[in-house]
C-alpha cells in the first residue's frame, strides 16, 4: 500500500535521455539546469523523491517540483522561466554590437570611443552604452594609453628597485674596503 501523494510516473525517450545527460555533464551548462537534469535522470531510474533528494542533497519537495514540471512540459519545463519585472530593453544582439565595436574598432577622427559616439554608431542612447560598459566593466582603451601604462609601470618598478640596488652597492663597497660615496638627496 502506497503512502502519501501519488508520484507521477516518469519515462524518458532516448533523445531526452541523451539531452539530459549532456546537460548534466557539460561544464558550460548553467549549474541549476545541470542539477535539474540530474534530478530527472535519477527519477527516471524509478527512485523515490526522498531517495533522489538525499542523493543530490535536495529536499523532496524540490525533487517533486522538477519531476512534475518535466512530466507536464518535458524538457521545456526544466528551463528557467522569465523573471518578474519589466522586460529587458537592451537585447543580447545590441550588447554584443556595442562590445564588439568598443574592443575591435576605433572611431574616425578620435583616439577612442565616447559613449555618445558609440551610441550614435549603434543607434542606441548614450545611457544604454554607458550601462553596458558598466555592466561589463569595460572602458575604451587607446593604443597610446596602453603604451603609457607600460612605461609608467616600468618607471615605478625601477624606482622601487633603485633603493635596494643602492644599498647593495654600498654594502659591497664597505666589504671591499672602498669608501662609501653618498649622493645628495635631490640628485
Amino acid at each position: 500500500m502506497q503512502r502519501g501523494r501519488p508520484v507521477p510516473e516518469l519515462t524518458l525517450t532516448a533523445e531526452e535521455r541523451e539531452i539530459l545527460q549532456s546537460w548534466a555533464q557539460r561544464r558550460k551548462t548553467a549549474q541549476a539546469l545541470a542539477l535539474r537534469a540530474r534530478v530527472i535522470l535519477a527519477c527516471a531510474e524509478g527512485r523515490s523523491n526522498t531517495a533522489v533528494g538525499s542523493a543530490l542533497q535536495l529536499c523532496k519537495q524540490t525533487v517533486g517540483k522538477w519531476r512534475r514540471r518535466f512530466v507536464v512540459k518535458r524538457l521545456d519545463g526544466l528551463l528557467d522561466e522569465p523573471r518578474p519585472g519589466a522586460p529587458r530593453r537592451i537585447s543580447d544582439a545590441q550588447v554584443e554590437r556595442v562590445l564588439t565595436a568598443t574592443l575591435e574598432s576605433l572611431p574616425a577622427n578620435a583616439t577612442h570611443w565616447s559613449t555618445r559616439l558609440l551610441a550614435r554608431r549603434c543607434g542606441m542612447s548614450q545611457s544604454a552604452v554607458s550601462r553596458i560598459w558598466r555592466w561589463q566593466r569595460q572602458e575604451p582603451r587607446t593604443k597610446e594609453q596602453e603604451g603609457r601604462n607600460k612605461q609608467e609601470r616600468s618607471k615605478k618598478e625601477a624606482r622601487s628597485l633603485a633603493p635596494k640596488a643602492t644599498a647593495t652597492l654600498k654594502a659591497a663597497r664597505r666589504v671591499a674596503g672602498h669608501p662609501v660615496r653618498t649622493q645628495p638627496e635631490n640628485a
